[in-house]
């Protein structure tokens, strides 16, 4: 089919970004991340570096903060697919700022022990996995189909922009100030994202809830759907459930995330140990070394929307998964805190950054693309919850490697581990992907988007 001249029809990026309610939500999600990727650094320094957390601690520490993920995704895909999205971000926002705040006055008044930190790291890790199905939501909401891959780099952009100021301002912070001043910047960044949400105008519609059967890659033809009407939230945990257990591109996104996940949360709990306490380096420096993703991420999500409709979704994931997994490999060799080790850090990390960002943006436009608007939050809070439930096991897994063999001995394990995802992602069909992304089977497979292309499987 011959496609029509840019000149016919107007490009994605501009419409995007002349849209102020686009740019209101993008402000939002830059300032939330920013908020997020802060308290992430804040709570593990404060309690390596002035609480003298150990290994084990450490782990816990982390394992709590993420167990929210395998405790709540399901259900918050449930409610999002029944609210209004923008709604639940807002809320989950003002109750973030709550919480850090209440965090640093108790700081202040010497009260921020490692219980606390457990109560704090749970809550905002519970209101952290609402806030994140639902920007997805929104998203879809919002936009055309054939913007979401600009949408997704432009959102995935202000998270790259959280990580480059997050850590290195956390860091930065914990060191040269306090835990308490950390954790009110933090609350800071969510109260300025609940405020740009909550000037977003444009009405939202919570889609008609349906129950699409499933859909395999080599078979996409329309079938009915039927109607949830009032079904109980565990009807439709089990409705989204079923939709992705019966999708094979959506098996294999899960699969890979779970042995991404598991061993990344092992390889990040021994590496914030390994830093300090194997390399000596600073609370200002690690924040720096970690900051440096940021900018990789940055150019990842610039890469995102242009590489795979050149090269084919499937051979940008499987690569872009190789390379910045096998990245994270060359810092078990590093040794000191000299220059060149610094700089070797900030290499790593921003080889890192920039090839996991791909791989994230591309899954998740993915992802939007073959599900149903009615099963959006469901099919994302369905993968979170078990792609990165593995999370608190794998923070777990981590604290005990770095006790039983050692730092240097126990990064290079879990790292070895992460790449099996990439691996996984080969032996599916999402290596098989083309240029242009498949669509959910409730639309014909020859349907015309609102640009006037086909669209079908690759």
């Amino acid at each position: 089919m011959r496609l029509p001249s840019s000149s016919s029809r107007p490009s994605p990026s501009p419409s995007l970004w002349r849209d102020i309610d686009f740019r209101r939500l993008w402000a939002g999600q830059t300032a939330s991340q920013l908020g997020e990727h802060t308290t992430l650094v804040v709570l593990p320094l404060f309690a390596v570096l002035t609480l003298d957390a150990g290994a084990g601690q450490l782990g816990v520490l982390r394992a709590v903060g993420q167990a929210p993920i395998l405790l709540l995704s399901l259900l918050a895909g449930a409610w999002v697919d029944r609210w209004r999205a923008r709604t639940v971000m807002v809320l989950t926002d003002a109750a973030r700022a709550v919480a850090l705040g209440a965090a640093a006055v108790a700081g202040l008044f010497g009260l921020l022990g490692l219980p606390a930190l457990f109560v704090v790291a749970f809550t905002v890790g519970a209101l952290s996995v609402l806030f994140d199905v639902a920007y997805q939501a929104s998203l879809v909401r919002m936009v055309r189909r054939d913007q979401l891959v600009r949408g997704n780099s432009a959102l995935e952009g202000s998270r790259s922009a959280a990580q480059i100021g997050g850590p290195a301002l956390g860091g930065a912070l914990v060191s040269l100030l306090s835990a308490p001043v950390a954790a009110a910047a933090g609350a800071l960044f969510f109260a300025l994202s609940f405020v740009s949400l909550r000037r977003i105008r444009r009405p939202e519609s919570v889609p008609e809830h349906v129950a699409p059967v499933p859909e395999r890659p080599d078979h996409l033809v329309p079938v009915p759907e039927r109607p949830e009407h009032a079904a109980p939230v565990r009807g439709r945990i089990r409705e989204g459930l079923r939709f992705v257990a019966g999708n094979a591109w959506l098996r294999a996104v899960c699969l890979a995330s779970a042995a991404f996940q598991l061993s990344f949360a092992a390889t990040m709990t021994v590496y914030l140990l390994f830093l300090p306490r194997e390399l000596h380096l600073t609370g200002a420096t690690v924040g720096l070394a970690l900051a440096a993703t940021g900018p990789g991420a940055l150019l990842g999500s610039v890469l995102a929307a242009r590489l795979p409709g050149r090269l084919g979704h499937g051979v940008v994931l499987v690569s872009a998964a190789v390379l910045g997994n096998g990245a994270l490999l060359c810092v078990p060799a590093l040794h000191g805190s000299s220059t060149a080790t610094i700089l070797a850090l900030l290499a790593v990390n921003l080889a890192f950054g920039t090839f996991s960002q791909l791989v994230n943006v591309t899954v998740m436009s993915v992802r939007q693309a073959v599900t149903p608007d009615g099963m959006q939050g469901r099919a994302a809070a369905t993968i979170t919850f078990l792609g990165m439930g593995f999370t608190p096991l794998g923070s777990l897994l981590g604290g005990l490697l770095a006790r039983e063999w050692g730092l240097r001995t126990g990064l290079l394990v879990a790292a070895a581990g992460m790449m099996l995802s990439p691996v996984l992602m080969a032996a599916s069909p999402l290596a098989r992907l083309g240029r242009v992304l498949p669509v959910p089977r409730k639309e014909p497979r020859n349907a015309l988007d609102s640009g006037g292309r086909s669209r079908g499987p690759s």
